[in-house]
């Protein structure tokens, strides 16, 4: 029988980003004893203070910069996971920035696919926080990753993503942490999470796109 739960909502807060639910049928990972099912991929800090998820992945396409990092987890009102880069930023530059996302508060830090093993070695021998290393495709050295001190598997492999969670899986079994993305249906989150994913990315629409349905809304009020 399903459980009802009670749920209690703001006026003023109606306009939160709910993530999925069906997110919620992941075993999820505990991570410093906080269990986390779902991860809000964004560092706009509007976005991030106004959803339910349980903790934010804030990766971007630029070099990392502290004060980012800063402002992010100033707002954040759940456990926030920092990308380091790994990519065009890397070597001990990553490994200062991660170190520094952990004295500032970060749960965890993010490296990206291109990260050598020798970095994330440096990373895990610097910081105490976990290290995430994204996977991108299967010819990525995910074994010398994790060889390497990643504690956490984030597994972004577009439309194979689910065939690469499946692989790793049956390949590590049961302990090994994965994170996926889930994709745009309700129905992809869940075949990733069969997959054997633990907890699932959540990219949540654009400020813009909010706004462009609000003001809609606003027109046709006149």
């Amino acid at each position: 029988m399903e459980r009802y739960v009670p749920e209690i909502k703001s006026h003023l807060r109606t306009r939160i980003i709910e993530v999925p639910s069906v997110i919620y049928k992941a075993t999820g990972i505990k991570i410093l004893g906080t269990r986390i099912k779902s991860l809000l991929f964004s560092t706009d800090v509007a976005v991030i203070k106004n959803t339910n998820a349980n903790s934010i992945i804030a990766v971007y396409p630029f070099t990392p910069q502290l004060s980012i990092t800063q402002a992010i987890l100033e707002v954040a009102p759940v456990p926030v996971f920092v990308g380091v880069g790994g990519g065009l930023t890397t070597g001990t530059r990553s490994v200062n920035i991660a170190l520094q996302a952990e004295l500032m508060g970060a749960y965890g830090v993010v490296v990206n696919a291109p990260t050598p093993n020798d970095v994330i070695k440096e990373i895990y021998e610097t910081i105490d926080i976990p290290i995430i290393a994204t996977v991108v495709s299967e010819n990525d050295d995910y074994k010398g990753k994790l060889e390497a001190g990643a504690r956490i598997l984030n597994i972004s492999g577009g439309s194979k993503t689910a065939y690469l969670v499946k692989k790793i899986r049956d390949e590590y079994g049961k302990e090994l942490p994965i994170i996926a993305t889930g994709g745009p249906t309700d129905e992809t989150i869940l075949e990733t999470i069969e997959a054997g994913a633990n907890a699932i990315t959540y990219t949540p629409p654009s400020t813009g796109e909010i706004f462009s349905a609000i003001m809609e809304q606003y027109r046709q009020r006149k």
